[in-house]
């Protein structure tokens, strides 16, 4: 046999799987979930009235990942196919931008421009999201974006909190930079120890910014569609409970939130994932 011939073979199964987790029929396939608080696993049609009675629903994904895509999609269909009002919040768009979605959703901004305007807002390419926009374009669901300026975490990454001027965090919504200790714990073991304490203390910053100003932002734009439970899509070390959860139980004690956190979790598989990190886990992603 020809020495090249099974990196061609392991070329074509790649591509393979991937042309077979795109497909429509894969992508349309019914979502289940796995109950952590009750260990069993239920359709997102028997789950569908328990997650609409929630002000908010957030879905992990690790970004770029179809098969992650594919249920959010699933889970936004879902509720606004059974008749539950529904927004989806984005942290793939800055909160500055806002205009942009509401332009979309209007029917009012061609794709090539939002095309553009994703690009500027995200690194991911706008292929790996276009269903889930065009779907919300298509049924008016409103979408909002719930991110800070790019530059603003960055910043806080290099330098810290604090080292924001005041025009910077007159482009953040209020919000105070305590790291507890559970959180602490959780983004040494997500980063690795490096032994900058320094550096890893800017890291914590800066992933508190982003959790602390989406949370806010989502609970405004809640304000304005009360009726509506927000779907959020962020990557699952935001949808994680002690990351934006926590942070809008913290601003709004009485607001009901859920978490939906890949199989693979935070932690590379479903090992040590319990009901203190979600709520439920999507099977076999």
């Amino acid at each position: 046999m020809n020495a090249v011939q099974p990196r061609y073979i392991a070329i074509f199964i790649a591509q393979l799987l991937a042309l077979v987790a795109s497909s429509p029929a894969f992508s349309n396939a019914p979502l289940t979930l796995l109950d952590l608080a009750r260990s069993r696993t239920a359709s997102l049609t028997e789950l569908a009235p328990e997650l609409a009675k929630a002000d908010l629903v957030l879905v992990g994904e690790s970004h770029g990942n179809p098969l992650h895509h594919q249920a959010q999609l699933a889970v936004i269909r879902g509720l606004h196919e059974a008749g539950h009002p529904v927004s989806v919040g984005l942290e793939m768009f800055q909160r500055l931008e806002q205009n942009v979605l509401d332009r979309w959703i209007a029917g009012s901004l061609a794709e090539a421009d939002m095309v553009q305007a994703f690009s500027r807002n995200w690194s991911i390419a706008w292929e790996a999201y276009r269903d889930i926009f065009v779907y919300c374009r298509d049924n008016g669901i409103p979408m909002a974006g719930l991110n800070v300026p790019l530059k603003i975490t960055r910043k806080v990454a290099r330098e810290g909190f604090f080292a924001l001027t005041a025009e910077e965090v007159g482009l953040l919504p209020p919000i105070t930079c305590s790291v507890d200790p559970q959180y602490e714990a959780f983004l040494r073991g997500f980063a690795g120890s490096s032994g900058h304490e320094a550096s890893f203390d800017r890291f914590c910053q800066a992933q508190l910014v982003w959790d602390a100003a989406m949370a806010v932002h989502a609970l405004d734009f809640l304000k304005t569609r009360p009726d509506r439970t927000m779907i959020i899509m962020a990557g699952s070390v935001h949808a994680w409970k002690p990351a934006v959860p926590d942070q809008v139980r913290r601003l709004a004690p009485q607001a009901a939130v859920i978490s939906i956190l890949p199989e693979t979790g935070i932690k590379g598989d479903r090992s040590g994932i319990g009901t203190s990190d979600a709520d439920f886990l999507i099977p076999g992603r």
